[in-house]
């Protein structure tokens, strides 16, 4: 894909570019599964999502049906949904809508995050817990690292938003020891550019308790608040092109 300034404009790349592939089924959870078998499983289909701006801008609202949208619950506060398929280098898109308030995570590998959060209109110094930040590790109790969007692309809640990820798993050699880390290549927030190579020392807090492996499912976040998904695609990682 040719960027020329690190913006891209127009239709979603799955609609105008080859090599991309649905990661949702547009009729159910087929190819999902919850992290936690022990936590209640209220992720839903859906035709549409509703955001109740008056009656309670922290909710999302949806009714049940087979479709390519999907809500995890009616508070938000559910299960992590986790692919049964396992990724190594990717590019991922896919769209997102919150509510206000609202609190979630991309976690590629089921390791590594890019947050959903509701930034909309904040005038303070982006932070790794804003939208479109690489969020911290946390060790000894405290954050360490991460990196916070380069700018404040988040609309606003109840409007569907997109990202778009490259990203470079971690390398290891023969006898299984990582010789290299794994990178967010670039991110995109709604066409704009809020990553670009940033390592990854590690896994980011929240993470699933797997280790780090060439390949590893990807995982989004259920129990910080109302998210929903749609038009969630991916396809082998391609080199990036600037102009």
């Amino acid at each position: 894909m040719e960027l020329n300034d690190g913006e891209a404009h127009g239709d979603a790349p799955f609609l105008l570019e080859e090599g991309w592939r649905p990661l949702l089924n547009g009729k159910d959870l087929s190819g999902w599964r919850a992290q936690d078998s022990k936590v209640p499983f209220e992720w839903f289909t859906t035709r549409g999502v509703r955001w109740e701006r008056l009656l309670g801008p922290a909710r999302l609202a949806g009714i049940r049906e087979p479709s390519g949208v999907m809500l995890n619950g009616p508070t938000g506060r559910t299960v992590n949904l986790v692919t049964d398929e396992k990724f190594g280098d990717v590019e991922l898109y896919l769209e997102f809508m919150i509510a206000k308030g609202s609190n979630s995570g991309v976690y590629l590998q089921g390791l590594y995050e890019i947050q959903i959060f509701d930034s909309y209109g904040s005038t303070e110094p982006m932070k790794t817990s804003d939208g479109g930040g690489v969020y911290h590790r946390w060790i000894e109790n405290k954050g360490v690292g991460g990196a916070p969007p380069s700018r404040n692309a988040s609309r606003r809640s109840g409007e569907w938003q997109s990202y778009q990820i490259w990203f470079r798993a971690p390398r290891f050699d023969a006898a299984g020891k990582k010789i290299e880390n794994a990178r967010f290549l670039r991110v995109l927030h709604n066409g704009l550019s809020v990553q670009n190579n940033v390592e990854l020392e590690g896994p980011t807090r929240a993470h699933m308790p797997i280790p780090e492996a060439a390949n590893n499912p990807i995982m989004l976040q259920g129990d910080h608040g109302p998210v929903a998904f749609k038009n969630i695609y991916i396809r082998p990682l391609r080199p990036i092109i600037n102009r």
